[in-house]
């Protein structure tokens, strides 16, 4: 009789013990699983950091013209194709809005968020509701990083012909003000795909877009418009072009347009940058 109680209490103490080895090794695993979830969105956090520290080494020099190395160029393209829109805590969904009424013409408002500005670069984020549009603008003297993040856009992009000789109208549509352009890209594109690339004097120098479904646009500008120094820019207020005549060559397919310059000025809804904070 006391032998069998004994045994029942060596079972119990057994079991019990067994039940509290499990217990420890389930909390166990729930922290390594929080440990592991808070290590991955600090790194993430980091991101914008990392983005930041990696275009003030490649715009040091800071000079109108400047075009960086094709290693820094990778290094940042490189960084921008990492980034996701959690790590600046946006998501497409909240660009369903349009700032217009139901039956106008005109195209809703893109908001424009600045992450920072220097007189070396400046890194901004464009929000794009569907149809929301960036018109044709140019880059005087700019290296231009552009990374689409969320959404479906149209992006069209033109570079300026030096030698006019080959077109026998270029005569005519110069007297008129009219300057004659390369079509550099002209399609469709969706995220995740690569960061762009534009320089001074090629890459698509001047494009436009328009939002296709709500979009979110990064923007890294190297460096960012001054009108002190020759690179016109007040209140996102760009010199825009509009196509006047499109042709095409029949020898190789290459498209070209006149375009002609306008003042017109491109309003957007100035946002608050909310994401991880920018250490300086």
């Amino acid at each position: 009789m006391n032998i069998g109680r004994i045994l029942l209490s060596k079972s119990s103490l057994l079991g019990h013990y067994l039940k509290k080895m499990k217990k420890k090794k389930k909390k166990k695993k729930e922290i390594e699983k929080r440990k592991m979830r808070k290590g991955s969105s600090s790194s993430r956090e980091n991101m914008i950091q990392k983005l930041y520290d990696t275009c003030k080494e490649v715009f040091a020099n800071g000079k109108a013209g400047y075009v960086p190395p094709p290693a820094d160029i990778q290094r940042l393209t490189s960084v921008l194709d990492s980034l996701e829109p959690k790590d600046i805590k946006f998501t497409a969904p909240s660009l369903e809005f349009s700032s217009t009424s139901p039956g106008t013409k005109e195209a809703p408002l893109v908001t424009y968020i600045k992450l920072h500005e220097c007189n070396k670069f400046s890194i901004g984020i464009f929000c794009l509701p569907p149809s929301g549009v960036i018109p044709l603008h140019n880059h005087p003297g700019m290296t231009v990083f552009s990374k689409l993040l969320a959404g479906t856009m149209h992006a069209k992009s033109y570079d300026w012909v030096q030698d006019h000789d080959q077109f026998n109208t270029c005569r005519e549509q110069q007297k008129c003000g009219m300057r004659l352009a390369k079509v550099h890209v002209d399609a469709d594109f969706t995220a995740p795909c690569n960061a762009s690339v534009l320089f001074p004097e090629s890459g698509g120098n001047m494009h436009c877009f328009k939002a296709l479904t709500p979009c979110i646009l990064l923007d890294v500008l190297g460096p960012p418009y001054s009108e002190a120094e020759g690179r016109h820019y007040q209140d996102y207020t760009y010199d825009t072009f509009s196509d006047v005549k499109e042709l095409e060559l029949k020898e190789d397919g290459t498209r070209y347009a006149w375009l002609e310059e306008r003042n017109e000025q491109f309003l957007v809804f100035g946002g608050t940058y909310d994401g991880p904070r920018i250490n300086i």
